[in-house]
C-alpha cells in the first residue's frame, strides 16, 4: 500500500476556528427532545387531518350512492322506462313486451306506455315500443329511456351472410343518434334462437362478436327466449346501477302517459293542456317555465299532484288506488304560481323605436358641448383613400334601463336606418358599479378619433361622388334557399329537380373553387360590393362587433358574464332540488319532488298546437321540461356540428332545418362558419361539407351548455314528407358578437408582364372601379403580392406592381369580406305555423 498514487484527503484546519464555531453543529439534550416533540405533533396532526378528510370523502361518496339507488329503485322513485329498439324490421317487439308483462304479471294500462308494478322484483317498470323506420318517436323514447334494450333475431341469417340482418340501415342510423344524444344503461336482448343446445351457443357467439363494436364496452349480451332467460335479465336489472346522460339530469322533465285538454274561452283560440305523468329528473317548481316538445315555452296555471296509481307497496303506500279508480285522478294537493315569483313568459325584446330620436339640446346642453369642444380640440378623421362613408360613420350609444336589465341601443344614421344591438342579461348577484356610469361617457370620447389615435396620419378623407352604393343593403341578402321556397309552391317537378341539380353543382363548385366570385358585368363593382371590406391580416386587424348590427338584434338579448350567469342558474337549480325532498317543504316552496304522479296544467296554447300534440301522443311520448331561468329568451347559438355520415345531399347556409337540443325542439336556418382558435373572426361556409366540424350559428332560446344537438331535415319522398338525420353535434356557446365573415376572391388575369409590373384585365370593367379599390392588396395563387398603381385604358385594365417576377399564367386575386348574420326563423318551432 501507499505509493505516489495515494490519496490524500484536505485536512481540516480547526487550529483557527474558534470555541463557538466549533460547537455550531452540536445540540443540547433539551433542544432535542423539545425539537422532536415538535416535529412529532406536527406529523400526527397532519396524519389525523389527511385521515379525517378520506373518512369524510368516503362517507360522501357513500351517501351520494344510496340517495342515487334510492332515487332510481326505491319505493318513491318513478318507474324505471325500458325503451324496446329493434334493430332490424325482423324483430318481433310485440312477443318481447307480451313475455315482461307476463312474467311481472301485470297487464297494460294504455296504448303506448305499459307500466307495471312487481312485488316479486321489487321493481315498477315502463315498457316503450320503438316503432321501425320512425326516426322521430325512436329519437322521443330515447331521451326518457333508463334502459335501452336493443332486440336482435337470427331467424333469417344463413350461413353464407350471418350477419346480414343483425342489423339494417335504419338501426344503424338509429344508433348513431342515441349515442348523439347520449346513450343510457343498454343491453342487447338476442331472440329466435336456435334449440339445440350447440347451435344456440354458436348463434350467440356470433351474433355477440358482430355486434359488440357497435356497443359500449359495458353493454352486455343476453338471450331472451325463454322465461328463464327472461327472468335472469330482470334480477340483474333491478341490482344495476341505472346511468343517464349528464344533461337530462339538470333539468325536471315529464314524459305524459295522458293527454287532455280544456278549451277555457273558445274565443281566445287559446286552450289549456294537461299533461299527466311520472317527474323525474329534479324537482319542479310552479313557477318556472315549461318547455313541450316540437310546441314552444309555455307557463303554468297550476301542478296536482296525484294518487300513484301503481305503489310498490299496496298496503303501506298511502296512494293506495283501486282498479275502479284508475280512470279517475285523485287530487292530493294542488300547487298555484306565485305571481311575484313566477318566471315571466319573455321571449323577445321589445325595443323602444323612438329611443333613437334626436331632440333640440338645452341652453345647458350646449354649453357643456361648447366647452368640452374647448377642452379637447377635435380634428378631421382621416382615413385610407377609397373608405367608404358606409365604413366610416360613426356610432351613438344610447343607454336605457329596462325590466332590471341594461338594453344597450347602438343606432347609426345611414339613410335613416336604424341598428340595434342586443339587450344585457345581467345577473342578479352582481353589484351595481358607481362607476359604470363614467365608463359610458368613456366610450363616447372613444368613438371619435382624433390625429393621435389615427392610423393613417396624413391622408386625406375620400369619397366616391356615386353614393348609390351606400342604398343597397339588401341587394345581396337573398339566398338561394329563400328563392326555393318562396316559388316552391308554383314550382313543378322538373323545375324542382332543376333547382337540385344547381344546387349540387353549386356544391361542387364552391368545394373546387371556394369564394370565387365573378365581377358582374351590367353593375359597377363599388355597387355591387358596397358592403364588402379590406383586410390587411384576417387574424389580427380589427372589427367592430356591434357595427352595423341588422334590426333582429334588437329582439334578442346578451350575457353581461356568461359563465357566472350560468354557476348562479345551476345553483339555484340545485337548491331547490335540494330543499324539495319531502312534500312538507314541497309545499312552501310551490315545488314538487322527482318521482311525483303530477298533471300540468300548461295554459295559453293555441288550439291547434293543442290537437297536433294530442294526435301525437298516439305514436309518441309528449316530453314537458322544466326551463331554467332565461332559458325562455332569444339569442344567437353557436353549436359544434358535423355532417351526418350517409347523408348525400348538400346542406346551404340559412337552410332551414329542426335542431333537436336536449329535450328541446325549434326550427333554425344555421349559418355555417368556421372555427379559428387564434382569431376572433369566423370565415363563413356556404355548404357544411362532410367529414369535419363547422360551427352554425342561429337565432334560438337560450339553452345552457352542454347540451346535444340532432339536426333532421324535411324530405320529400312520393308525395310525402319525412323527417331525415342531417347532422349531429353539441351546443358549444352562447354568443351574439361572435364575428362571421363571408369571404369573397375577386380574380383577374395578367395581359402582359414585365417583371415585378403586369397589366390585370377582368378583374373589373371600369377604371371607377379600379380606382375605387385602388387601396387594397392583391396577391396571387403563386404566392406574389403587390398592389394596384393605376387603371389604364377605360375597360378596367389596371397596373400592378408586385414583390417579386410575376408568372404570365398566375392569377391575380383580391380578398374582400362582408359580416354575415344568422337568418331569423319564420316559425320558431315544428308544431307552430309560419
Amino acid at each position: 500500500m501507499g505509493g505516489a498514487r495515494v490519496q490524500v484527503n484536505k485536512p481540516h484546519k480547526t487550529r483557527f476556528a474558534s470555541k463557538s464555531t466549533r460547537n455550531v453543529h452540536k445540540f443540547s439534550l433539551k433542544d432535542m427532545h423539545e425539537n422532536a416533540k415538535v416535529e412529532r405533533s406536527v406529523g400526527k396532526g397532519a396524519r389525523a387531518a389527511r385521515i379525517q378528510r378520506c373518512k369524510m370523502i368516503r362517507d360522501q361518496k357513500r351517501a351520494a350512492v344510496l340517495n342515487e339507488k334510492r332515487a332510481t329503485g326505491g319505493s318513491t322513485s318513478p318507474p324505471r322506462v325500458i325503451v324496446l329498439f329493434g334493430l332490424s324490421a325482423d324483430v318481433d317487439l310485440n312477443s318481447l313486451e307480451k313475455d315482461l308483462l307476463a312474467l311481472l304479471s301485470a297487464e297494460k294500462s294504455g296504448d303506448l306506455f305499459s307500466t307495471v308494478a312487481s312485488s316479486e322484483y321489487k321493481l315498477r317498470i315502463t315498457v316503450l315500443k320503438a316503432p321501425h323506420r320512425d326516426l322521430l318517436s325512436c329519437m322521443e323514447m330515447a331521451k326518457v329511456a333508463d334502459l335501452m334494450a336493443f332486440v336482435a333475431s337470427t331467424t333469417s341469417s344463413s350461413e353464407e351472410d350471418a350477419s346480414a340482418d343483425y342489423i339494417d340501415s335504419f338501426g344503424t342510423q338509429c344508433l348513431s343518434v342515441f349515442k348523439a344524444i347520449g346513450l343510457p344503461t343498454s343491453v342487447v336482448l338476442i331472440r329466435d334462437l336456435p334449440e339445440d343446445p350447440k347451435g344456440r351457443h354458436t348463434a350467440k357467439k356470433a351474433c355477440t362478436s358482430y355486434l359488440a363494436p357497435d356497443f359500449p364496452e359495458d353493454c352486455k349480451f343476453y338471450a331472451a327466449d325463454s322465461k328463464d332467460e327472461l327472468h335472469k335479465f330482470m334480477w340483474l336489472f333491478k341490482e344495476q346501477r341505472i346511468t343517464a346522460p349528464h344533461w337530462r339530469n339538470q333539468r325536471a322533465y315529464v314524459a305524459a302517459e295522458k293527454v287532455d285538454l280544456v278549451n277555457d274561452d273558445p274565443s281566445s283560440g287559446k286552450c289549456t293542456v294537461l299533461l299527466t305523468g311520472y317527474l323525474r329528473g329534479r324537482s319542479l317548481s310552479v313557477n318556472q317555465l315549461v318547455h313541450v316538445s316540437g310546441a314552444g315555452d309555455f307557463q303554468f296555471s297550476k301542478i296536482e299532484l296525484l294518487k300513484d296509481p301503481f305503489p310498490l307497496n299496496p298496503r303501506k303506500g298511502q296512494y293506495l288506488m283501486d282498479a275502479d279508480d284508475m280512470c279517475t285522478r285523485q287530487v292530493i294537493h294542488s300547487f298555484a304560481p306565485d305571481c311575484s315569483k313566477q318566471e315571466p313568459l319573455l321571449i323577445e325584446n321589445i325595443p323602444d323605436p323612438l329611443a333613437g330620436e334626436q331632440t333640440w339640446p338645452t341652453e345647458a346642453e350646449m354649453a357643456e358641448a361648447e366647452e368640452n369642444q374647448k377642452r379637447k380640440k377635435m380634428k378631421k378623421k382621416k382615413l385610407p383613400r377609397g373608405t367608404s362613408e358606409y365604413q366610416a360613420c360613426p356610432f351613438n350609444t344610447i343607454y336605457l334601463a329596462m325590466n332590471g336589465c341594461v338594453l344597450i341601443l347602438l343606432v347609426q344614421q345611414i339613410n335613416d336606418l336604424l341598428m340595434f344591438q342586443a339587450a344585457w342579461i345581467i345577473d342578479d348577484s352582481d353589484e351595481d358599479d358607481p362607476e359604470d356610469g363614467d365608463d359610458a361617457e368613456g366610450e363616447d370620447d372613444s368613438m371619435v378619433l382624433d390625429e393621435e389615435n389615427d392610423p393613417h396620419p396624413g391622408q386625406d378623407l375620400y369619397f366616391d361622388e356615386d353614393q348609390d352604393s351606400l342604398n343597397l343593403r339588401d341587394s345581396d341578402t337573398e339566398t338561394v334557399a329563400d328563392s326555393v321556397m318562396a316559388d316552391g309552391e308554383s314550382m313543378t317537378r322538373e323545375q324542382i329537380e332543376d333547382e337540385i341539380k344547381k344546387i349540387k353543382a353549386s356544391h361542387a363548385e364552391d368545394e373546387e373553387f371556394p369564394d370565387e366570385v365573378d365581377t358582374p358585368l351590367d353593375i359597377a363593382a363599388r355597387k355591387r360590393f358596397a358592403k364588402y371590406r379590406g383586410l390587411k391580416s384576417f387574424r389580427t386587424s380589427s372589427w367592430d362587433p356591434k357595427e352595423s348590427l341588422p334590426p333582429e338584434y334588437a329582439k334578442i338579448f346578451e350575457f353581461d358574464n356568461f359563465a357566472r350567469t350560468q354557476k348562479h342558474v345551476l345553483a339555484k337549480a340545485l337548491e331547490m332540488d335540494q330543499s324539495s325532498t319531502d312534500l312538507a317543504k314541497a309545499s312552501t316552496f310551490r315545488c314538487l319532488p322527482s318521482g311525483s304522479y303530477v298533471t300540468l296544467h300548461i295554459k295559453e296554447v293555441p288550439v291547434n298546437i293543442a290537437s297536433k300534440l294530442s294526435s301525437r301522443a298516439k305514436a309518441m311520448p309528449v316530453i314537458a321540461c322544466g326551463l331554467l331561468q332565461h332559458e325562455s329568451k332569444m339569442s344567437v347559438l353557436h353549436f359544434s356540428i358535423k355532417k351526418y355520415d350517409t347523408y348525400e345531399d348538400p346542406i346551404r347556409s340559412k337552410e332551414e332545418l329542426i335542431f333537436h337540443v336536449g329535450f328541446r325542439e325549434f326550427v333554425a336556418r344555421p349559418l355555417f362558419s368556421s372555427d379559428n382558435l387564434n382569431s376572433d373572426k369566423h370565415k363563413m361556409e356556404r355548404f357544411l361539407h362532410a367529414g369535419r366540424f363547422s360551427v352554425a350559428s342561429i337565432f334560438a332560446p337560450i339553452s345552457f351548455p352542454r347540451l346535444p344537438l340532432i339536426a333532421l331535415k324535411s324530405k320529400e319522398e312520393e308525395g310525402a314528407s319525412s323527417l331525415v338525420l342531417a347532422a349531429v353535434g353539441s351546443l358549444k356557446s352562447i354568443d351574439p358578437g361572435r364575428i362571421i365573415l363571408k369571404k369573397i376572391i375577386l380574380t383577374g388575369y395578367p395581359q402582359r408582364v414585365s417583371k415585378l409590373k403586369a397589366i390585370v384585365r377582368y378583374m373589373f370593367h371600369n377604371p371607377e372601379d379600379v380606382r375605387w379599390f385602388k387601396p387594397l392588396e392583391v396577391w396571387t395563387k403563386g404566392g406574389r403580392r403587390g398592389r394596384v398603381k393605376e387603371p389604364v385604358g377605360t375597360h378596367g385594365a389596371m397596373k400592378c406592381v408586385f414583390n417579386g417576377i410575376l408568372q404570365q399564367s398566375d392569377t391575380v386575386c383580391m380578398t374582400l369580406y362582408k359580416r354575415s348574420y344568422s337568418k331569423w326563423p319564420e316559425r320558431k318551432f315544428p308544431l307552430s305555423e309560419c
